[in-house]
């Protein structure tokens, strides 16, 4: 049974590709006789031809996937595109940076550890980025003794 006429004139009608047209097997004698496209109209409104939905593209991978990165796993060096600076900027870097050591020096000098003198002279050495890290600030003043007394791990 040939039925590429009926199948093409339900395509156009339809609007669809003629693998997504699909025909009811028990009405195929009446598919047959019809030949116009009013004839096809009245089958597809008694439901004896149809057209399948497309099918598109899952996101379930994606949702997976994005629902791990909220976990902040997935992000390691095989995940990452671009410079470090484009994940962190070096201004918002350097800013981080030199906040906490002001805010560690403040403590001290708030904390009577550290004179006046020692605290201007090292808040110009921050400005000028002298210190790598807030580690590296500690050790520098252990090592000029500019400190009165060991400062504690917190």
């Amino acid at each position: 049974m040939n039925l590429k006429t009926q199948k093409r004139l339900a395509s156009k009608i339809l609007k669809g590709s003629k693998k997504r047209v699909k025909f009811d097997e028990s009405r195929l004698e009446d598919i047959k006789e019809s030949i116009t496209k009013a004839d096809i109209r009245s089958l597809i409104i008694d439901k004896a031809i149809s057209i399948e939905k497309k099918k598109g593209i899952s996101r379930v991978r994606a949702k997976k996937r994005q629902k791990q990165k909220r976990k902040g796993k997935q992000r390691g060096h095989g995940s990452r595109k671009g410079k470090s600076t484009a994940r962190l900027p070096k201004k918002i870097n350097w800013m981080n940076r030199v906040r906490l050591q002001r805010a560690f020096l403040k403590d001290l000098k708030d904390k009577d550890l550290i004179d006046n003198k020692t605290f201007r002279e090292i808040y110009k050495k921050i400005k000028g980025g002298f210190f790598r890290s807030k580690r590296h600030l500690k050790l520098y003043l252990e090592e000029h003794k500019l400190i009165k007394r060991i400062i504690k791990k917190k």
